[in-house]
């Protein structure tokens, strides 16, 4: 039993207006990640953009600006992580469905 072409396409046309909704409203979402004990936080938006980095000032140490760094990467590696699982459960509320279709790629 074979799926009507036109329904199909139809539902893929839908899909994808879905998906870039999704894509436009990931934009306006934003996650935070801390490091360091809360000493820097990191924002990024569910489009994987850097928003802003805080420092707290008790971590300002110019004689270890390296250990900074490090936290400062770390913050950022695991925001953009938690966006990027986001994104992932955003486009998943999306195509869903489609894994059951056995399209290639879905």
């Amino acid at each position: 039993m074979g799926m009507n072409p036109q329904k199909m396409m139809k539902q893929m046309q839908k899909m994808q207006q879905e998906m870039e909704r999704v894509q436009t409203a990931l934009q306006e979402e934003h996650v935070s990640a801390t490091a360091g004990g809360g000493a820097v936080t990191a924002t990024v938006s569910g489009g994987l953009e850097l928003v802003s980095v805080k420092l707290s000032p008790e971590v300002v140490d110019p004689e270890d600006i390296e250990m900074l760094e490090d936290t400062v990467v770390a913050a950022v590696n695991e925001a953009l992580r938690q966006a990027q699982d986001l994104a992932s459960k955003r486009m998943g509320e999306v195509t869903g469905g489609l894994s059951g279709l056995g399209l290639p790629g879905f």
